[in-house]
């Protein structure tokens, strides 16, 4: 296996799909912060969204009033919550469902902010697992709507559908080639998306992913916010792919050597810092989709080998960051330690997958 990943799933990492809404007879959340019961109508909320979600899955509730900084950052690392909503602590909680694919945020920006993850690109079946959850919990109480403007949100951004098409992306070659920043991004803007980096808004470029979706939310209907977002979505992976053909093409041994030093160092080093760990992994999933490296499976699996690799690599570059290192060793280990700790783990992970440079 000694040629370029071209599928959909080596560039298209995760799809998110996230709801805005707020309820008809609750003041919003900025506001209720004021309010002399605030806590007794959070609570209200809380016991009524968890009532209407019994009736789809198990969901577990975390009051972030009640939750330690440890636990809360661990929940923010995996994107299950914001920073955000750490800000409105005193009312404002979280149904995670047992799967983690499912994160309902409640008293953030919004009452309500209904997320869906799922691994790959699937915009529809997001769309159509998010409405689902949306119908249930409108069903017990309504929304605030307005004919004119449709759902009716703290920030005009989300004013009309509420809808946000979200899609993880690994754009190595974009990135690194300097045509992401030159001409993809300010094409992108210019059409109504945006671009941020992997943690969301005002956060950087972490492992060369970044999150594209759509800014606007009025004026057009979910069928066209989701349309809109696909197309754009299909011409990024085509860029991303044409990139990396001639990345391998005029990068020579220097690449190699590159991929190459970022594979050793993961296996055989003593000490990982964080920021390092995420630029080597990144170094390595772009081995990957390069074809620099092979394993034993028939030449017909390569594909499906590659994708899977590079999914373990995600997942390792969750589970790696401090509060998950925190939860993996089962106590609060500082700065230094975890940098040892994390070069352990890796190493092993990384052995693990047999990965061979040809």
């Amino acid at each position: 296996m000694n040629t370029i990943c071209e599928s959909f799933e080596s560039v298209a990492v995760s799809t998110r799909m996230r709801l805005a809404r707020n309820f008809a007879d609750f003041p919003f959340p900025g506001r209720l912060m004021r309010d002399a019961h605030a806590e007794e109508q959070a609570q209200e909320i809380e016991r009524l969204v968890s009532a209407s979600l019994a009736k789809v899955d198990s969901f577990t509730l975390y009051e972030m009033r009640n939750l330690s900084d440890e636990r809360a950052n661990l929940l923010v690392e995996r994107n299950l919550i914001s920073r955000d909503l750490l800000r409105h602590r005193p009312i404002a909680s979280a149904l995670v469902s047992d799967d983690q694919i499912i994160s309902i945020m409640l008293n953030e920006e919004d009452h309500v902010r209904e997320q869906y993850f799922m691994q790959g690109f699937d915009l529809a079946k997001a769309y159509e697992r998010i409405m689902g959850l949306d119908d249930v919990i409108s069903a017990s109480i309504p929304f605030a709507y307005d004919e004119e403007f449709g759902y009716l949100t703290a920030c005009p951004t989300n004013l009309g559908t509420g809808l946000r098409a979200s899609v993880m992306l690994f754009l190595p070659a974009l990135s690194r080639r300097g045509v992401l920043a030159r001409r993809l991004m300010p094409a992108l803007t210019s059409k109504g998306l945006t671009v941020r980096g992997a943690m969301g808004e005002g956060s950087g470029a972490e492992g060369d992913l970044f999150q594209v979706s759509n800014e606007r939310t009025l004026g057009v209907s979910e069928e066209e916010i989701l349309s809109f977002v696909e197309q754009a979505i299909a011409s990024v992976v085509e860029m991303e792919l044409l990139e990396r053909a001639r990345m391998k093409a005029e990068g020579g041994v220097a690449l190699k050597d590159r991929v190459s030093r970022a594979h050793g160092i993961l296996t055989h080093c003593c000490v990982l810092e964080e920021q390092e760990f995420v630029r080597r992994i990144a170094d390595l999933k772009l081995g990957l989709a390069l074809g620099y490296f092979q394993d034993d499976e028939p030449e017909d699996s390569a594909r499906e080998w590659t994708e899977e690799r590079m999914w373990e690599l995600d997942e390792l570059a969750v589970a790696m960051r401090p509060s998950g290192i925190n939860r993996l060793y089962g106590a609060v280990l500082s700065k230094d330690a975890q940098d040892i700790y994390r070069a352990e783990y890796v190493g092993k992970a990384v052995q693990g997958m047999r990965l061979e440079l040809v």
